[in-house]
């Protein structure tokens, strides 16, 4: 490598006089991982009260942590979903990582999303004397839409994050959950997104709010509880990325936020287990990510040996995470891959992922555009 660039590589590579060969042994190389649905700005407890009690300040100071966390365990890429109230915070975060000012994963943010009045994030359930602020913007129509993603974009926002569902319900064994936007206003927001570059992806549990979604030509459906044949064939056809989110049903399955939550959480988790599998055989294109805040950072490598449990084989689990996460994130050709011209991210784990996939959460060492964050390994380190 070069700079942050890989120059060359393979199991053969020219040595410049006083390049420094660092020999990891026998741990296996990869590129860094990607976590294509992450909230920096969220951490284990109470979601709905630490946004309302925690300063913008405080959870700016957690979420360079969180990234800090993140990035130590391999996961070189992500895309924070949404800072759940805390604005265009992101932008300070994104921008300070990638000015080397703190460790962090490279980022695509989107400030915060977007949603309906009354809808998924809005914060109902307290005293509205109170007046108490949602964890998204409001945009009720698609002018309000535009308004809200022009804001956003000046604040620095990369792509639009659009809660499309909300709040969910099991009903006959689907996922079932109003749906936020028509489909024409989805329509408008991708193409605002278009006009400066940007994407649209949406949180989407079921119908017929996927299908709008697909209908509009989104980047990504996110959670994908349960989606109808039309919705996967769009999303095949269009190459729509599932973002499947295992790990946070789980998580809240084992640890619900409430108890008055339990039996949701558990309905949910145990949709998303029969659901899944049949998106995998039907073709779904998928990426990974795992919605990690809500649980600790740098544990995320649990979304992983989810996925082959219920479904994939490890090869596939790991072309959705390096070659698809690439494309969802904007940075194919960057990263993703060991080639020359890609970015020097390359991280090293125990054991061969493709015969056990939890292997992946035994990461020893991590690059970052050529800068070495971690090294665990027995390692024999020389200049030539």
């Amino acid at each position: 490598m070069q700079g942050e660039r890989i120059v060359e590589a393979g199991s053969t590579v020219s040595h410049p006089a006083g390049a420094v060969v660092i020999d990891l042994g026998d741990a296996t190389l990869l590129p860094g991982l990607i976590d294509a649905h992450v909230h920096l700005f969220l951490h284990p407890g109470a979601e709905d009260m630490q946004t309302v009690q925690e300063s913008v300040p405080q959870r700016t100071i957690m979420a360079t942590l969180g990234a800090r966390d993140d990035l130590m365990a391999g996961f070189t890429a992500e895309r924070d979903m949404g800072t759940e109230g805390a604005g265009s915070a992101d932008t300070a975060v994104r921008d300070a990582i990638k000015a080397g000012r703190i460790p962090g994963p490279r980022l695509r943010i989107s400030g915060n999303a977007i949603n309906i009045l009354g809808g998924h994030e809005d914060a109902i359930g307290y005293n509205p004397a109170q007046h108490v602020l949602p964890n998204a913007d409001y945009a009720n129509n698609a002018q309000e839409l535009i308004a809200a993603m022009r804001e956003q974009y000046k604040e620095g926002a990369d792509f639009t994050k659009i809660y499309e569902t909300g709040a969910d319900e099991v009903r006959g064994g689907k996922a079932s959950a109003p749906y936020q936007y028509s489909e024409a206003e989805l329509a408008a927001a991708v193409d605002e997104a278009a006009r400066v570059g940007g994407r649209v992806a949406v949180h989407a549990t079921g119908e017929p709010g996927a299908l709008f979604a697909a209908q509009a030509g989104v980047v990504s459906i996110d959670h994908a509880n349960h989606l109808d044949a039309e919705t996967i064939r769009l999303m095949r056809e269009k190459h729509i990325f599932a973002v499947p989110t295992l790990t946070i049903f789980e998580y809240f399955a084992e640890h619900p936020e409430k108890p008055e939550s339990a039996a949701l959480s558990h309905e949910l988790w145990d949709l998303k287990m029969k659901e899944f599998p049949k998106q995998v055989s039907a073709g779904v294109p998928m990426a990974v990510g795992s919605d990690v805040g809500p649980f600790p950072h740098g544990t995320q490598a649990r979304e992983f040996e989810l996925m082959v449990k219920y479904g994939m084989t490890a090869l596939a689990v790991l072309q959705a995470d390096l070659l698809n996460g690439a494309k969802l994130l904007g940075w194919e050709g960057q990263i993703g891959q060991l080639k020359p011209g890609y970015f020097a991210d390359v991280i090293a784990v125990s054991g061969n992922p493709l015969e056990e996939i939890g292997s992946l959460a035994k990461v020893v060492f991590v690059m970052k555009g050529g800068v070495v964050y971690r090294n665990n390994a027995v390692t024999n380190e020389k200049s030539r």
